[in-house]
């Protein structure tokens, strides 16, 4: 069951296309993963289904409701964290989560304590005197603390430390067990891999690509290391070969995964003694969609 829907949708603002026809879908129980590069639409998209932007075109539905004439409905079961958490000065970090919890009609007070007590956070001390990673905790604890049934994560591991990322994907992980929806933007794409069912790839205002990791995995290439007992010739000459390096009898180099096969069998002949594949990470597809001849970056709104 599809939790968010959106079709077709697009933003423009004045002559600037923000989005164009962007088609995404998330469903019941499910972490999808939301990539680009800064200028791509990401937060464009993610301010529509906040209902904080209005779609020049399309449509767009959270639980089957429309996300701007229905925000009000939507938000009460919806948990978001930005990038750049902004807090009342004024108030402890305490304060803050029990009046978020207190907009979406309560929140579970045990999990409060252990959520608070899992990310390190003093909940006593005024939001001024927070870095920016026990504001983003402030905002994490009082999200995972409430009982949304969708969560829209915005680079929500921005500031803080390792240790505390991981606290995080633990958090998302239960979430998913306990059958809530995650909708995860994030430029730590080792993080997207480790959490993610599927990811789409957004450039320009437009999905390039949806799916799940293995099925994005073509777009990659493998790195290989080889060790042989003859000089291995003619290795250039092989179509989906790059980045070749090393001597006659050890070499390194990336293969595009279609072409595997064939680069296996060309250096079989030459006695291999040594082989070291590494597989495709996330990290390389996002580059791979990005890699463009005389490109030097993609502007625009975010």
């Amino acid at each position: 069951m599809a939790v968010l829907e959106i079709t077709n949708l697009t933003k423009r603002f004045g002559k600037f296309t923000a989005l164009n026809g962007v088609n995404m879908e998330l469903n019941e129980g499910e972490v999808f993963g939301f990539i680009g590069p800064n200028g791509a639409g990401k937060s464009t998209t993610i301010r529509i289904l906040l209902g904080i932007l209005k779609a020049t075109n399309g449509k767009a539905t959270i639980f089957g409701k429309n996300v701007w004439s229905d925000a009000v409905e939507i938000h009460k079961s919806l948990a978001y964290v930005p990038g750049d958490v902004n807090l009342w000065p004024n108030l402890t970090g305490g304060e803050v989560i029990d009046l978020f919890g207190s907009l979406r009609g309560g929140i579970d007070k045990q999990k409060r304590e252990e959520l608070i007590k899992r990310f390190d956070l003093d909940p006593t001390k005024k939001c001024r005197t927070y870095s920016k990673g026990n504001r983003q905790k402030v905002a994490l604890v009082a999200a995972f603390a409430s009982d949304a049934d969708l969560y829209i994560l915005d680079e929500p591991t921005s500031g803080l430390d390792p240790l505390m990322e991981q606290i995080f994907q633990q958090c998302v992980l239960e979430a998913k067990q306990n059958g809530k929806s995650v909708l995860l933007s994030s430029h730590i794409l080792s993080e997207v891999e480790k959490l993610c069912d599927r990811v789409g790839i957004i450039r320009q205002g437009e999905i390039i690509e949806t799916g799940t990791l293995d099925e994005l995995r073509h777009l990659t290439r493998t790195n290989l290391r080889v060790e042989t007992k003859k000089p291995i010739i003619n290795l250039h000459d092989i179509p989906g070969v790059h980045e070749l390096e090393g001597t006659d009898y050890a070499v390194s180099f990336q293969v595009d995964s279609e072409q595997l096969e064939l680069v296996i069998k060309h250096i079989s002949q030459f006695g291999i003694v040594k082989l070291e594949s590494t597989p495709p990470t996330l990290e390389d597809l996002f580059m791979r969609h990005y890699e463009t001849q005389g490109e030097k970056g993609v502007g625009g709104r975010s």
